[in-house]
């Protein structure tokens, strides 16, 4: 049940019979009408643009369009009435037999209730996190896994066949930089005093590959020229590293469906397939590059290079893909792995980029527009930076990963519930103020305290309830009479509950999963609301000493809440909280 679609659904047929009766034109286009929550709940339970949008094509006054659609609107049992407000918005308030029936229905679909088919199964392909493979994974990558994990549950809940996809960046001098790094370490554990040059990985997470690794060869590399080594050891750490990033990833509960070697692109013709059918499309040439204004980017030369027209679709400047000396410059494998992606049929691409990578935005998404005709559409997302706080302080670099605070150091702090809920406490290209301190404290301030309480509260409802006698599985909260749901806290509880089918689909639309987390908190709220009042009238407590009916009838609308909570801390891969601790 999605009783926004249904109303709206109402306002577009009631639209049509106005059209038959002469009064609006005919083929007029509904597309932009909306029904959605009015700003201000005092306005109504719903509000409708109709007459606003429809009032230029029809040429016609917003509020006689407004009067007429009213008219009309009120005939339905659901609307109690329909009032024409400023220039033609139109304020509906529902009959109370509508708020029953959403509490009917999430008792009724249970975890289903908000699951959409909006996809159409479509195929989605999230790539995310997608660290180099040259040590743990830090904070930024952290919210990046977050992210990426919760919008591929939420594409996933609203009917899109999604893919879950790491791109390893193996193909490039980093992974050089790491061997030589573990070759240190190596050598170390054979009892060498070792120094790490400026540009290598001093961390100690690195210890125990240079210890496994002369497990492995003995004393092979021992003293032996790079060219000896570096190609053995380079596999050898890569392949260390990303079992590493796996066990992080796993920490927080983030499972991928694909790794994807960036290595496996380079030899095997896969980036000349690519560019040859960019060039096919005659979008390759050989040209020189204007020098760019303020700082110059890595990869412009002043010589003649092979370049992408990239302008054609979109770009600010055409993009180098080989440089003078023959060498690809860095953009010819992500146009090769990307062109494998629309070659493996999906419908939509979505990347999750660090805020760092806000300039590869406009040349990636001219690559896939060119490679897939425009059928293809790629939605980047930046995740901006997470500042880490303890005892009101900056948290220090992580003594083990070297530099920087790794994504184990936050999970082992505050474990995976509370770091994932936190990191989508704001929009993905906000910066966020992680604060170790304020997550793990009980109070409103904390969001993932204040939604896991009201779980947990409606939980220990249930629990006091069966223990009374009274019986509250959901079969039987279903068949509840709820008629006498009428209090404005009560409706406020139920009518949030209405808009979950709603907020999933923008959510997904948007491709926004902290949506998700907004919502969840603003539901707490409203529970928490009902639930304090009850403590000045007894009458709003969900427990009614000796009437097992009423109670049962108040109980289906917490058991509701519940339902909701907990399949939205699902798709965010959060797990309820049964009681609190």
């Amino acid at each position: 049940m999605n009783i926004y679609a249904d109303i709206r659904a109402l306002v577009t047929q009631e639209l049509d019979a106005l059209a038959t009766e002469g009064l609006l034109p005919e083929g007029l286009s509904l597309d932009n009408v909306a029904v959605e929550p009015p700003r201000d709940p005092l306005h109504g339970d719903m509000a409708t643009n109709a007459a606003m949008v429809l009032a230029k094509p029809a040429k016609k006054k917003p509020r006689d369009i407004a009067e007429a659609l009213a008219a009309k609107l009120v005939a339905d049992p659901r609307i109690a009435t329909a009032d024409v407000a400023g220039p033609g918005f139109l304020n509906l308030r529902l009959a109370p037999e509508v708020w029953a029936d959403v509490v009917h229905a999430v008792l009724a679909q249970g975890a289903d209730y908000g699951r959409s088919q909006m996809g159409q199964g479509r195929r989605v392909n999230v790539e995310y996190v997608s660290a180099n493979p040259t040590g743990p994974l830090h904070v930024g990558h952290t919210r990046g896994a977050v992210f990426g994990d919760a919008l591929a549950s939420l594409l996933a809940f609203s009917g899109h066949d999604v893919t879950r996809e790491y791109y390893i960046n193996d193909g490039g001098g980093q992974v050089d930089t790491l061997a030589r790094s573990v070759y240190l370490r190596y050598l170390e554990a054979h009892g060498q005093a070792v120094a790490f040059p400026d540009g290598t990985y001093p961390g100690d997470y690195l210890i125990a590959t240079g210890e496994a690794l002369k497990e492995k060869v003995g004393d092979a590399y021992v003293d032996q020229p790079e060219d000896v080594w570096l190609q053995e050891v380079r596999n050898f750490a890569t392949e260390a590293m990303m079992t590493l990033i796996r066990e992080d990833l796993a920490s927080l509960g983030v499972k991928m469906d694909k790794f994807y070697s960036e290595k496996s692109l380079y030899g095997t013709g896969r980036i000349e397939a690519a560019l040859k059918a960019l060039e096919e499309k005659g979008l390759i040439y050989e040209g020189v590059l204007e020098p760019p204004k303020g700082k110059k980017p890595e990869d412009w030369e002043p010589r003649e290079q092979t370049l992408f027209k990239s302008t054609a679709h979109g770009d600010d400047v055409d993009r180098p893909v080989k440089k003078s000396d023959g060498a690809w410059t860095y953009f010819a494998p992500d146009i090769a792995y990307h062109f494998d992606k629309v070659e493996r049929g999906y419908d939509a691409l979505i990347d999750v980029f660090g805020a760092d990578h806000g300039g590869y935005v406009k040349r990636m998404k001219a690559a896939v527009s060119a490679l897939s005709d425009g059928k293809v559409p790629l939605d980047i997302k930046l995740t901006q930076l997470v500042k880490l706080y303890k005892n009101g302080e900056p948290f220090k670099m992580s003594k083990r990963a070297g530099t920087f605070v790794t994504l184990r150091d936050v999970v082992d702090q505050v474990g995976p519930d509370v770091t994932r809920f936190v990191m989508l406490t704001r929009k993905n290209d906000a910066p966020l103020d992680f604060d170790f301190d304020k997550v793990l404290e009980q109070s409103k301030d904390n969001p993932v305290f204040y939604v896991q309480y009201a779980h947990a509260r409606i939980k220990s409802v249930l629990r006091k309830a069966a223990a009374a006698g009274i019986v509250v599985d959901d079969a039987t909260l279903n068949a509840a009479d709820l008629s006498g749901m009428t209090h404005g806290s009560e409706v406020a509880l139920a009518a949030k509950l209405a808009e979950w089918p709603r907020l999933l689909e923008i959510a997904a639309r948007t491709n926004e999963p902290h949506r998700v987390a907004f919502y969840l908190y603003e539901l707490a709220g409203d529970l928490h609301a009902l639930w304090n009042r009850g403590n000045d009238e007894p009458a709003l407590r969900f427990l009614q000493e000796d009437n097992p009916a009423t109670s049962q009838a108040k109980i289906a609308l917490a058991r509701a809440v519940s339902v909701v909570i907990s399949t939205g801390l699902g798709i965010l891969g959060v797990t309820p909280m049964e009681e609190m601790r």
